[in-house]
């Protein structure tokens, strides 16, 4: 008898107020790619289009965004965190 195993996928469980926490310890790794990634993982948790929907960005552009080759500009990051309902803040 074989064991068949499904890749784990960690975001597929977080809660809509653990989207926050989650972004927060991404941002907090040295390399800024971690929350990119990150950032995209709760994009494509929530969907892909229903951000578009939210954010008035295009669809296809959201997939290229995140599919590592793209940087994306701050108001695309500006934009899905608010749709996300992420308050982003400074502090010294």
């Amino acid at each position: 008898m074989s064991l068949k195993l499904k890749p784990f996928n960690p975001v597929a469980m977080l809660q809509d107020d653990e989207i926050a926490d989650y972004l927060t310890e991404a941002y907090l790794d040295e390399d800024p790619q971690v929350f990119i990634i990150a950032l995209g993982d709760v994009v494509k948790h929530k969907g892909v289009a229903e951000m578009a929907r939210q954010t008035g960005l295009n669809r296809e552009s959201l997939y290229k965004t995140f599919n590592g080759k793209v940087q994306p500009k701050w108001d695309t990051v500006h934009r899905l965190l608010k749709a996300l309902g992420v308050k982003l803040t400074v502090a010294a």
